[in-house]
């Protein structure tokens, strides 16, 4: 069992992967159809040198094999068949659970080179996936070539923006895709050390305010609420650094939220929107539209039987194929996310299709302070509590009170009182060091979990109207 013969010779090193990327950027719609086309068959080749796909490619005619003839596959299969899915031998789910169990390894290649990135278990399940340096490569280029610049005369003064300080807001403690990103390029181009820093969303906000202030980031990198709740601080005073971009993803950026943190900062948004399966999924264009890099990842819409929906109609979930990487064929996978893609054609005159998303959607939980001011409480740090300090990853947490929280454990999660009474514990601790005064935490374990309209699990629900009535 070995890959297809195009499995090595035609992988991209990173200065023809640049290439590939840029000579792409203005194309048709039918020679974005023929990219898709050539390598989805040269990643189907090479799928043949996984266990998994091998059983399902062996001795077909690939060259016409249509894409929707090939199986669904989810995070649930991947990690029970997890060394099946790979086309390289050697490389063990211990292993690589063991590297991202270090901290201290974050952005550094595993064995072999390859990449290593945990997914946040949004779906209520975490994930592990593993990338070679060949599509690292295209992901570096589609990020540094298709990302939309606000600032075109920024660029032109300094092409390569060796004046630019950029800083990354987020969950840095764990083997994550942004946070590994960051820390690799790093590594490859010593000169963006000085430039470029991690921020970590976890600590008190008070000390990353002072963090920022200290950086005086011209870039600011990190999620929606993330990036609301920093423009809440600028809009006070306290934080008194001004960037003149934004960068936000991972999670869905509504029209409201961007109002505000362009008002607050007075800087130029752009939005962006990938996964763990594929880190630059579509990058936003001067018109605020989302463009799929459709030469390189094939989304397919589609109902809750996995059947395609219409062009212009909203999904039930999403299957991804990453046509990039050949370590770990990811082929029809299934994001969770709902989607709208295609319609009209962008006024920008790029020919990549346009994708509308409706992805995580996690409140804010604004809670009463100990001194009296309202204090929020960002709902990627409190995910982050439960899965990197409890292990926890099928639950919801609710609050019900100004200060009261309810959280809801599901079948996933362990069922012991003393793993309810370590999440407990893990969350005031928490919102004490953010400044929250004592909160009454409940838990309570149930046989299932309510999905929200977007298709995916809402982890963090806030109390209609808390926000209105601490302020009141």
């Amino acid at each position: 069992m070995t890959p297809g013969p195009f499995a090595a010779a035609e992988r991209p090193v990173p200065g023809a992967a640049l290439f590939e990327v840029l000579s792409a950027t203005r194309v048709s719609a039918d020679e974005i159809a023929d990219l898709q086309h050539r390598r989805l068959l040269r990643l189907l080749q090479a799928a043949q040198g996984a266990a998994l796909y091998h059983r399902l490619l062996y001795g077909r005619d690939l060259s016409s094999l249509p894409l929707e003839a090939l199986p669904v596959m989810g995070k649930g299969l991947l990690m029970a068949h997890f060394a099946d899915t790979l086309t390289e031998p050697g490389i063990t789910l211990e292993g690589l659970r063991e590297f991202c169990a270090n901290p201290a390894l974050i952005g550094q290649a595993h064995q072999g080179g390859c990449w290593a990135w945990e997914s946040s278990g949004s779906t209520g399940q975490p994930g592990l996936f593993v990338h070679d340096e060949a599509a690292m490569a295209i992901y570096d280029a589609l990020e540094a070539t298709r990302r939309h610049a606000p600032r075109p005369w920024a660029r032109f003064f300094d092409p390569l923006g060796l004046s630019e300080r950029c800083a990354f807001v987020g969950a840095i403690g764990g083997h994550f895709a942004s946070v590994v990103s960051v820390r690799r390029l790093c590594a490859l181009q010593p000169w963006l050390r000085r430039n470029w820093r991690c921020f970590s969303i976890l600590q008190p906000t008070p000390a990353l305010v002072a963090e920022l202030d200290a950086f005086a980031p011209t870039v600011l990198a990190t999620y929606p609420t993330a990036a609301v709740m920093l423009a809440g601080e600028a809009q006070c005073g306290r934080l008194r650094c001004r960037p003149q971009e934004v960068w936000t993803g991972g999670e869905t950026l509504s029209p409201a939220m961007r109002a505000r943190i362009t008002q607050a900062f007075g800087a130029e948004l752009r939005n962006s929107y990938g996964a763990s399966e594929f880190l630059p999924i579509a990058w936003e264009c001067a018109h605020r539209r989302l463009h799929v890099n459709a030469d390189w990842v094939i989304l397919e819409p589609v109902d809750a039987q996995h059947r395609p929906v219409a062009a212009g109609k909203l999904s039930h979930t999403t299957l991804l194929t990453n046509l990039a990487n050949h370590l770990q064929p990811l082929i029809r996978f299934d994001i969770g996310d709902r989607i709208v893609l295609g319609g009209e054609r962008c006024p920008c005159g790029s020919a990549l299709p346009v994708i509308q998303v409706q992805g995580r959607c996690d409140d804010m939980l604004v809670v009463a302070g100990r001194d009296g001011a309202p204090v929020t409480l960002l709902p990627l740090a409190l995910s982050t509590v439960l899965e990197d300090e409890a292990g926890v990853f099928d639950f919801q947490l609710r609050q019900t009170g100004a200060s009261d929280l309810h959280l809801l454990l599901g079948p996933c999660a362990p069922d012991t009182a003393a793993a309810q009474a370590h999440c407990r514990q893990l969350l005031a601790d928490f919102a004490a060091a953010q400044g929250a005064q004592d909160l009454r935490i409940t838990a309570e374990r149930v046989d299932s979990l309510p999905l929200g309209h977007s298709g995916k699990l809402k982890r963090i629900v806030a109390a209609p109207g808390a926000r209105a009535a601490l302020r009141a």
